[in-house]
C-alpha cells in the first residue's frame, strides 16, 4: 500500500510539468524533427510563462484530486495536508527553476563538441550576440536555428541571453546568420567578433 502511495505522489508531482517534460524529450530525442512540431508554440515570447502558470494549475488540480481522494477537501483538510501541499508547490517552483536555469541552457549547448574543433581551425571566425529572448527556455530555439546554416560550426550559449557563433566565413557570413527568421522574433545585437 505504501508503494502505491509513493507512486501516486510521483504521478501527482509529474503532472504539472508535462508540457516542459515533453519539450525536454523532444529536444533530446530529435532536436530537428520533434522541435519543429513545437516551434510555432515556442516562438511565442511568453510561452514559458504560460507553462509556469499551467504547471501551477495542474499542481492545483492534482492537489484537488489528492485531497478529494483522501476525504480532506475542506479548509481543515487543507490544514491537515499543508505539508503535502507545501511540498507540491515548492516542487513546482524547484522543477521550473531546474528547467529554466539548468536543463534548457544545457539543451542549447547540446551537441557543441564542434567548439573544440572550431577553435583548432584557422578558417573560423566568430561573433557574439545578445538576443532578446525572454528567458533561458528560448535558448535552444536560437541555437538549433543557427546550427542549420551551412558554414556554422558551433553555437555556444551563455546565461542569460548570449550566444557565441563560430562559422566559416567562406561558407556564410555574420549578416546571413543574423537574417535568420528566429532573429525577427528575438532580435540580436552583436557585442563581440573576431577570427580564431
Amino acid at each position: 500500500m505504501k508503494n502505491k502511495n509513493v507512486l501516486q505522489g510521483i504521478v501527482y508531482g509529474l503532472i504539472p510539468h508535462i508540457g516542459c517534460i515533453m519539450f525536454v524529450f523532444a529536444a533530446i530525442i530529435g532536436a530537428t524533427a520533434l522541435i519543429q512540431l513545437f516551434k510555432p508554440i515556442l516562438m511565442n515570447k511568453n510561452v514559458f510563462y504560460y507553462l509556469i502558470l499551467i504547471s501551477f494549475g495542474f499542481a492545483t488540480l492534482s492537489s484537488f484530486f489528492y485531497l478529494k481522494k483522501n476525504k480532506k477537501l475542506s479548509w481543515s483538510g487543507i490544514k491537515d495536508k499543508k505539508r503535502y501541499l507545501l511540498i507540491m508547490y515548492l516542487s513546482v517552483v524547484g522543477i521550473n527553476i531546474l528547467l529554466f536555469f539548468f536543463i534548457f541552457p544545457f539543451l542549447a549547448n547540446l551537441g557543441n563538441n564542434g567548439v573544440v574543433s572550431a577553435l583548432d581551425d584557422n578558417s573560423t571566425s566568430f561573433f557574439e550576440i545578445t538576443s532578446k529572448i525572454p528567458c533561458p527556455g528560448h535558448a535552444p530555439l536560437i541555437s538549433d536555428e543557427v546550427k542549420t546554416m551551412e558554414g556554422v560550426k558551433a553555437v555556444e550559449y551563455s546565461f542569460p541571453n548570449n550566444f557565441k557563433i563560430y562559422y566559416n566565413p567562406s561558407l556564410t557570413s555574420k549578416q546571413e546568420i543574423l537574417q535568420l527568421g528566429i532573429f525577427e522574433e528575438f532580435p540580436a545585437e552583436v557585442i563581440n567578433e573576431g577570427k580564431l
